[in-house]
């Protein structure tokens, strides 16, 4: 059993996340949705045992872990609040962004306060009319001396407004996928400023912004890569994101599940608890077998991008999209076991089904994801 089983490392690992999550997460998880709190003291607590630098380099202050440990880590956390924990693996992602693509010069004016969240980081790539259609983004970058002059507006930010650094994908040459390149910008930046937030069915734990550029001057030292890289340096940020967000949905989902296996054994209907029903035995099985399956394809993935597979986009997409159905499917049916409660604010299902809907969409829509497997399939 060892091929299929997790090592004793990387059970420390989700076992310290698990505790971060039972103290500091799940006791207030229901209020910063209610109240549309932004936790920034919690993340930041997450930051000290290294949750904001999770696959970054050792030499720039990270930990350094592969992707089935961030795996773990988001899983874990989205326990407590899917919500929260995505805003983590978002921050990761840029900051990975930066350690894996920048210069030792936009490395060390960036990573020391991203890698302990002094500052925090938002990824910057859909716009208001290129979603799905990522390599026809419209903001643009005109080359100006040691500067890039960037103006046009990005869509859906998460912590838009509240971040203080924004890696984003900017158009500095032809049309298509070719002419993308990536800056980092400052919040401080003239030029830079937020739509309102966005009112959302749900992460109601974290701000959601238009992030607008009016003629920022951003130094071509902030840029990461070359020009034209930024399409594929966007893309191999999505891998791991896409494996983080699907993560996130089998923790929120494993949480349901709990709680409904809690629940139907004191739920009591027709003079008996309805955990001895066989249709409630039947969905609780199908939701804890599908969660079971979603969960060995999501770190089968996961190890492929530590290891940079030739697949690993492919398995990337089909783990995302297979964790994140399947993470909204059982929350769905959790709902249904719990009644009518399941629909109050009492009770963390109603929650959990908000919150792991938007899954399907971000990080590149299911049907982009099948889309990417589709066409990997086909290809020569």
């Amino acid at each position: 059993m060892t091929q299929f089983d997790l090592t004793d490392e990387q059970r420390e690992i989700q076992e310290l996340a698990r505790r971060f999550t039972a103290d500091r997460i799940t006791p207030f998880a229901a209020e910063w949705d209610e109240k549309h709190i932004f936790p920034r003291d919690t993340i930041k607590e997450a930051a000290e045992l290294g949750f904001a630098a999770i696959y970054v380099s050792e030499e720039s202050g990270g930990i350094a872990l592969g992707r089935l440990e961030a795996a773990l880590i988001m899983e874990a956390m989205a326990y407590g609040c899917p919500s929260t924990s995505a805003f983590i693996s978002i921050h990761n992602m840029a900051s990975w962004m930066i350690d894996r693509f920048g210069d030792a010069d936009v490395k060390g004016r960036y990573l020391p306060d991203l890698v302990t969240m002094d500052r925090m980081a938002s990824y910057c790539l859909t716009e208001p009319g290129s979603g799905s259609d990522a390599a026809a983004l419209k903001t643009r970058a005109v080359r100006d001396g040691d500067h890039y002059i960037v103006s046009g507006s990005k869509q859906f930010i998460s912590g838009g407004g509240e971040n203080e650094v924004y890696v984003t994908m900017v158009r500095t040459g032809e049309d298509g996928p070719k002419g993308i390149s990536c800056l980092v910008i400052d919040k401080d930046t003239p030029g830079v400023s937020f739509g309102a937030n966005e009112r959302k069915l749900g992460w109601h734990s974290q701000p959601t912004r238009q992030v607008m550029f009016d003629q920022v001057r951003v130094p071509v030292a902030n840029r990461l890569g070359a020009e034209g890289e930024g399409f594929r340096i966007a893309m191999m940020g999505l891998d791991g994101g896409r494996l983080n967000i699907g993560a996130c949905s089998l923790g929120g989902a494993q949480r349901c599940l709990d709680e409904s296996v809690a629940y139907v054994k004191d739920r009591r209907q027709f003079g008996k608890a309805i955990a001895e029903f066989q249709n409630t035995q039947f969905t609780l099985a199908d939701m804890a077998t599908e969660l079971e399956a979603a969960r060995a394809l999501l770190y089968l993935a996961a190890a492929k991008v530590t290891d940079n597979a030739p697949d690993k986009t492919r398995f990337a997409a089909m783990a995302k999209r297979l964790a994140t159905d399947t993470g909204s499917s059982v929350v769905d049916r959790a709902l249904q076991l719990h009644g009518g409660y399941g629909y109050l604010m009492d009770y963390p299902i109603e929650r959990f089904w908000r919150d792991l809907r938007v899954h399907s969409i971000l990080e590149g829509t299911n049907q982009v994801m099948r889309m990417i497997v589709g066409r990997d399939l086909l290809k020569d």
